[in-house]
């Protein structure tokens, strides 16, 4: 894949209650807020299972991550639908692997950013036939 800064993706998904108990169960996160409906009837999402959204995109590109940095801006609850946007930031080749800086933003159905983050990582050459 021929990857360039300024290039962008997005995925989006909705939470849901079975996912995100199951997410505390599989985390050992299980802080009252995870698990105790609040006054509306939903459960609060965990911060790193709202951030892995972005880990399908990076799965698409065969991304590894060597530093991921976040900031949660704001909760959020079952029921939310979060998109998560992508941006390359930076593609340094080296020798078999290309240096990849990113910037993202996830945002919720409102529009209002709930979280955004860098990371740095590598993602290899393809394996070339002789």
């Amino acid at each position: 894949m021929n990857l360039k800064p300024g290039d962008v993706f997005t995925w989006q998904r909705t939470f849901t209650e079975e996912e995100t108990s199951q997410f505390a169960h599989l985390s050992g996160d299980m802080g009252r807020h995870h698990m105790v409906h609040d006054e509306q009837g939903r459960l609060m999402v965990h911060g790193l299972f709202t951030a892995s959204i972005g880990t399908k995109i990076g799965g698409d590109l065969n991304y590894i991550a060597r530093e991921m940095n976040f900031e949660f801006i704001r909760p959020v609850f079952t029921g939310d639908t979060i998109t998560c946007e992508l941006t390359i930031t930076e593609v340094t080749p080296m020798d078999r692997y290309k240096k990849i800086a990113m910037k993202t933003v996830y945002r919720n159905q409102h529009g209002k950013e709930v979280l955004i983050g860098t990371s740095k990582g590598i993602i290899k050459d393809e394996a070339r036939s002789s």
